[in-house]
């Protein structure tokens, strides 16, 4: 069947304006960029948090992998992933734990033990589900179990385009919901479809690489055995080495910094002199000193300081040391109360055995730390000796390519006024359930959706030409002076109007 020429003509016109306008929305697929740095913010469930404390279990928990707390919510760092700005496919994983026991036994152990860590959000397809490690005794049985990336929760998005993201992305207060997998792995503390606390994350996504990166390897420095005669060998830790740098990390305790912020100090905390601030941990750095692994002996001076303010608080922490001897180190500090210093004063102990290096950097990671009778003098009396504070890492480099580990990466702030948000209805499973108020930040640009409103405007246009077109065909016509008159203007039988021919959504 041949339409005119007049009528081909505005057939190609519209068919042309409407591929031009969804150039946009289905052009070329762009890369997914990486994301790298930020946080999640999640209080697993705060009922099992006051349960474990409670007087029934009467326990306790502690934060593993430099993670923190936001109030009663749990602060996982170092945003690790990927995301895709065209189909809002998102992935990330987050560093640091929690680490619950509660019920403990007469033999000393805990019947209860769950540690969860390692938290990975992935969405796809508008579906979300949140992965963590898993680490747990079952109730009743106590058998042990440790899984890698269980599917602990799937998140409720309903109301939520991921799509258009640029620099960063954020969501808050997403509904999460227990599976089965992750009631399993939750030592059958919770059946499976249980309302877990809600989530909130903000991660940075870098920029799309202007070209792509090459296929093979840089260059490394060649091993050894294959170096130059001439080549001179890297120095090696021997007795009274030089460290090449170092540093030390103490978040001091996480209650005080909870006290010192809180609504009875109503204070702050100010890092000076380089001390870099690791959201649950302080860094101090520049170490300076001497190292013997062969006795096992160190004696390092660290830059920074930070100083505590509130109501009835004013403390400086400064011109801190570690000396590590017979496999105990000493953590100490200048200590500034009430305008009088006290130099040198040993704040804590913790286990350093077996300090050696290993690719030119020794590592201390997470040692439990006690408190001294001069850390308790420095704090005024507020915790006795003994007490357990925040635990020492410490870094150590006789080796200048040894890199000290990486301080948690927090990412941007949160923008402040989200540039799309979901129906609180659409998002929340139930009126007790926080709505999502938050979603992906969007693109300066012209969002995809205008272009598919774009694209179902001008279909509809197409659609009523050619039905105006049919019209045509079926009513006489004047001879076309440059062809035949058109003969096949019966009625199309199969014109009937399709009920279910409104534009489908792009997604």
């Amino acid at each position: 069947m041949l339409l005119s020429r007049p009528c081909r003509a505005v057939a190609v016109t519209l068919f042309a304006a409407l591929l031009a306008a969804l150039v946009p929305a289905t052009g070329a697929h762009a890369e997914s960029r990486p994301v790298q740095g930020g946080r999640l913010d999640w209080g697993i469930k705060s009922s099992f948090q006051s349960y474990v404390t409670g007087p029934i279990a009467q326990g306790s928990w502690n934060l593993t992998g430099g993670a923190a707390t936001v109030g009663s919510q749990y602060r996982f760092h170092s945003a690790q992933g990927s995301y895709d700005a065209d189909t809002g496919a998102f992935e990330a994983a987050f560093g640091g734990g929690v680490h619950f026991t509660g019920h403990r036994k007469a033999d000393g152990t805990n019947e209860l033990d769950l540690t969860i860590s390692r938290p990975r959000i992935r969405v796809q397809g508008g579906a979300g589900t949140l992965y963590a490690d898993m680490a747990s005794k079952a109730k009743g049985s106590g058998r042990k179990t440790v899984s890698s990336q269980v599917p602990l929760a799937t998140l409720n998005l309903g109301g939520i385009d991921m799509r258009g993201g640029t620099g960063s992305v954020s969501l808050a207060n997403v509904p999460a919901t227990l599976t089965a997998q992750g009631a399993t792995a939750f030592a059958g503390y919770y059946p499976a479809g249980t309302a877990l606390d809600p989530i909130s994350l903000t991660v940075d996504v870098q920029a799309a690489p202007a070209t792509k990166p090459p296929t093979t390897a840089p260059p490394t420095t060649a091993p050894a055995t294959t170096a130059p005669a001439t080549a001179t060998p890297k120095p090696t830790a021997t007795a009274g080495t030089a460290l090449k740098t170092a540093a030390v990390d103490w978040g001091v305790r996480r209650t005080f910094r909870e006290y010192v912020t809180g609504a009875i100090a109503q204070g702050k905390w100010t890092l000076a002199d380089g001390a870099q601030d690791g959201g649950a941990l302080f860094r101090f750095p520049s170490g300076t000193g001497r190292f013997d692994p062969g006795a096992g002996t160190l004696d390092a001076a660290f830059a920074g300081s930070v100083r505590f303010t509130g109501t009835h608080i004013d403390l400086t922490l400064a011109e801190f040391t570690v000396k590590v001897t017979g496999g105990t180190g000493t953590l100490a500090a200048d200590v500034t109360s009430a305008g009088k210093t006290e130099k040198k004063v040993p704040l804590v102990t913790f286990p350093a055995r077996g300090l050696a290096p290993k690719n030119g950097l020794a590592v201390v990671t997470e040692a439990p730390a006690t408190l001294t009778e001069g850390g308790a003098r420095a704090f005024g009396g507020m915790y006795k000796a003994g007490t357990v504070m925040d635990p020492v890492s410490l870094a150590v480099s006789v080796d200048a390519a040894a890199a000290l580990p990486a301080l948690p990466d927090l990412g941007s702030e949160p923008t402040a006024t989200p540039s799309a948000t979901s129906s609180p209805s659409a998002a929340s499973p139930s009126a007790s359930a926080a709505p999502v108020t938050a979603a992906a930040s969007s693109d300066s640009g012209t969002p995809v959706g205008v272009y598919a409103g774009i694209g179902a405007g001008l279909l509809a246009v197409a659609a009523a030409a050619y039905v105006l077109l049919r019209r045509r065909r079926r009513t006489p016509q004047p001879a076309d002076p440059n062809g035949p008159a058109d003969t096949n203007g019966a009625a199309d039988t199969n014109g009937a109007a399709d009920t279910n021919g409104a534009p489908k959504p792009t997604d």
